[in-house]
């Protein structure tokens, strides 16, 4: 018999035709394998139990990097012509195939880039079928060299035979290369002279003589500095106008990792997965770190090498470092080599690159763990523009827009949502102009022309202005914290109703003041607000989240009415300013309204003392979540009062423990259990009247993982079924997907099951 088989998926530029050749070759079938732009299509002819063992073999046994999502097969006329060859792709066709994401380097990739008598020893790009650049180098689909950045690199004789070898490991692998043919590594000084000799040995030479390198990686520009060296971290930090924000590392092997922090089972697995993100680590109190790593925090983030180059750089150097964004702070990161050139000369003092061409930016993951389950806080490289189910069918093509921090864009088609990689903030032009340019390239990567467009319904953030602005397309408004709960249903397959509790920042509510703190009874479709933190003037707007103190001010102001109790530092601290923000606050202009959970975390720190202003967003609740002291269980009270949640308890709790004294991470701890046991009561109060007994948390406030961990243990506790994030953040980067996921369900014409 004959069956055409259609595979899709992720199945392009993963091994998979080389994969279909062998397993047609060990089954004696004969045929032809090709791409095309919905997937790969398949003629498989012979006996009938082998064919059906082919059919089988591709959907339970697929190559290391293939995700198999469908194997359509029907019976087509035989022909009698033997053997099996590779066909030309095919290109007409609505493009339906998915790209892989970029993939750390594997094991047998490693073994020829270290061995002295490899052709590949030392070269920086070797790769195969199984690993390598993939997402930041595609322009187009179908996935071949041509559609890619390494289409300006002629294949030497020997690659070539490799490449058109069935039984290679890159036989089709797109990237292949070699030092005769493939890219080429240099160092340059920020003045722009070539220097002499090895790159990577001079790089690393420049690294321990304490100087700033930026290196081009997967998705653009790193700064790298020896992690032990204060005066080359500080440099790094100074030059890069990042005050406070935490540096990740980059640490050789799992046994330089273990020397900087704890690693459990599930962090290993993670932090070696082909992904290999940073990942969020308890780091040692004596970690060979210096201060201004991660100056205050206890925990630091840590990643191993993910490419040739990383592999040798950290080898050569034989210690940790390290390697942060190429960028200035609230800029993306620099991946052309002339804007970085132009970017990144006041930063680094010497540029590690080459001259294979990125055409994505892609920044790296972020995540921690919890539970034995992963917790995204920056979902990029290794992850995007990998799929995620929708759950159910998207009548029209959807374009979320997203939020305005920690931006991504959503597109929505059939059941698959395509979330887009980390944007950063839109807060600027350079930020602007690489999300448009990102939702462009999606677009035509998976021919995705969007007819609905959701947008979050603050009328001044650029995503909702972009939205606007497009013209012909339908727009659906979506409330933030309904985006944070449906993107939460979602990431767990789900579509409510749920309790949705969703704390973060601040999001544009429904009256027109800034929610943060919300109970919702919610499914994809629509939500109800039941409760609430108390709101409370922002003073000063915008000013009120770079200053904490104001929120303290505001705060004590509501709890005391208007005579804080005295001998508090946080009043002597800015008493200059006390009592103007106050009549800010008093008066109602420039002072909008919140029921930020965020903001209340920044009051805290503020009365405890840690932070009067911040560096970068988050920053004062951070450092509270640091400074918790774990094993204490003592709970600050507070009530519930006609869907208002008593925040005021909370502060007054606060301030009558610091007037006595009390250490400040007995303070934050109180104030966490006391946090958790006021929202829990408030589900408790939904569950009673409204008969719902699942909840789902999100927003960015629950990135921090002692609240999480402790309010998931006190639900579950209390009988009630737990949904949280696993594979896109709780914060602002999964609101995309909570809009394409809102607006797509409201088209369903049966709820999402």
């Amino acid at each position: 018999m004959r069956a055409r088989i259609h595979v899709t998926g992720i199945v392009q530029g993963v091994g998979f035709r080389p994969f279909v050749h062998g397993l047609a070759g060990e089954l004696g079938l004969s045929g032809f394998v090709g791409n095309d732009t919905t997937g790969v299509v398949v003629e498989v002819e012979g006996a009938q139990v082998h064919v059906a063992e082919f059919v089988r073999a591709l959907r339970e046994r697929p190559p290391p990097l293939a995700v198999v999502s469908g194997v359509a097969t029907e019976e087509v006329p035989a022909t009698g012509v033997g053997g099996f060859r590779i066909a030309p792709s095919e290109a007409g066709g609505r493009r339906e195939a998915l790209v892989s994401a970029d993939t750390a380097t594997c094991e047998d990739c490693l073994r020829e880039v270290f061995d002295p008598a490899d052709r590949r020893h030392r070269y920086p790009f070797t790769n195969c079928t199984n690993c390598g650049p993939r997402f930041t180098i595609v322009v187009d689909v179908p996935y071949d060299r041509v559609a890619t950045t390494m289409a300006g690199f002629a294949m030497c004789e020997q690659c070539a035979a490799e490449y058109h070898d069935p039984a290679d490991r890159r036989f089709h692998a797109q990237p292949t290369c070699c030092p005769a043919c493939g890219p080429a590594l240099r160092l340059f000084t920020a003045s722009g002279e070539a220097a002499p000799g090895d790159p990577l040995v001079a790089a690393a030479d420049w690294l321990r003589a304490g100087k700033v390198v930026a290196v081009k990686g997967l998705g653009g520009y790193h700064l790298a500095a020896l992690a032990d060296c204060e005066p080359a971290v500080a440099a790094v930090r100074t030059r890069k106008h990042r005050e406070d924000k935490p540096f990740a590392v980059m640490a050789r092997d799992l046994a330089a990792v273990r020397r900087l922090a704890r690693l459990d089972d599930a962090e290993q697995r993670v932090l070696t997965s082909r992904r290999r993100p940073i990942v969020l680590l308890a780091r040692h109190p004596d970690a060979p770190l210096a201060p201004s790593v991660a100056p205050g925090n206890r925990s630091i983030g840590v990643m191993l090498p993910y490419t040739p180059l990383h592999h040798l750089l950290a080898a050569e150097l034989a210690a940790p470092f390290v390697l942060t964004s190429g960028n200035l702070s609230d800029e993306p990161i620099a991946y052309v080599d002339e804007e970085a050139a132009r970017r990144l000369t006041p930063i680094a003092d010497a540029f590690l690159t080459h001259d294979r061409p990125i055409h994505i930016r892609a920044d790296d993951s972020v995540v921690r763990v919890l539970g034995g389950r992963e917790l995204p806080v920056r979902r990029s490289r290794g992850y995007a523009p990998e799929p995620l189910p929708l759950g159910f069918e998207a009548r029209r093509p959807v374009l979320g827009c997203g939020a305005e921090l920690k931006s991504t864009f959503c597109l929505a088609t059939g059941r698959r949502a395509f979330l887009s990689h980390h944007i950063g903030d839109l807060e600027n032009y350079e930020t602007l102009r690489s999300y448009t340019e990102g939702v462009r390239h999606y677009r035509r990567l998976f021919d995705v022309e969007p007819v609905v467009v959701a947008h979050d319904l603050h009328p001044e953030y650029l995503s909702t202005k972009y939205a606007v602005e497009l013209d012909d397309m339908e727009l659906v408004g979506v409330q933030h914290h309904h985006a944070h709960i449906a993107s939460c249903l979602a990431d767990n397959g789900e579509a409510g109703p749920v309790i949705g509790i969703a704390c973060d920042g601040l999001g544009y509510g429904l009256d027109g003041t800034m929610w943060g703190g919300e109970i919702l009874a919610a499914d994809l479709r629509g939500f109800r607000r039941l409760a609430h933190l108390q709101p409370v003037p922002m003073p000063g707007g915008a000013a009120a989240i770079r200053e904490p103190w104001r929120m303290a001010a505001a705060w004590l102001d509501v709890a005391y009415d208007g005579k804080p109790p005295a001998g508090l530092d946080v009043v002597a601290r800015n008493a200059a300013r006390w009592d103007a923000v106050t009549a800010v606050a008093h008066s109602g202009v420039g002072a909008p309204v919140t029921s930020s959970a965020g903001r209340l975390f920044d009051a805290v720190a503020a009365l405890v003392g840690l932070r009067d202003r911040v560096n970068y967003e988050g920053q004062a609740a951070i450092e509270l979540e640091q400074r918790v002291e774990l094993s204490e269980t003592g709970c600050y009270a507070a009530g519930v009062d006609g869907g208002v949640l008593g925040g005021v308890d909370l502060v007054r709790a606060v301030v009558d423990d610091v007037r006595r004294g009390v250490d400040a991470g007995l303070v934050a701890a109180r104030f966490h259990n006391g946090l958790v046991e006021l929202l829990a009561r408030a589900a408790e109060g939904v569950r009673a009247e409204h008969g719902l007994a699942t909840v789902a948390l999100s927003g960015g406030v629950f990135q921090n993982l002692v609240l999480l961990e402790r309010l998931s243990a006190r639900l579950a506790a209390a009988g009630f079924r737990v949904l949280t994030h696993s594979r896109v953040p709780p914060n602002d980067a999964g609101i995309s997907l909570g809009q394409v996921a809102v607006a797509a369900a409201r088209e369903a014409p049966d709820p999402p099951a």
